[in-house]
């Protein structure tokens, strides 16, 4: 399976801890939009469909990983996306 660069992963897993703690649930008492887009992304980033099981994987595969910035993409963020 592929897995995001550890450092865009290690954000992700800042970014969700984060929203988890500072965004107010909504109405119905589920987390905010932002929280839950989090979850989804690293669900999708590691292969799960549980955030706690996205977070335990996550967590097993920064254990692992050096810290290290991300390559630069050739060509910029949009590099081979028509508009």
């Amino acid at each position: 399976m592929l897995m995001p660069h550890p450092a865009v992963l290690r954000g992700l897993l800042a970014e969700y801890e984060a929203a988890a703690v500072d965004e107010p649930v909504d109405a119905t008492g589920r987390p905010g939009p932002r929280t839950r887009d989090l979850a989804y992304t690293l669900c999708v980033s590691t292969g799960t469909r549980d955030v706690r099981r996205a977070l335990e994987a996550a967590r097993r595969h920064l254990a692992d990983a050096p810290v290290t910035p991300p390559a630069p993409v050739a060509g910029g963020a949009h590099a081979g996306v028509a508009d």
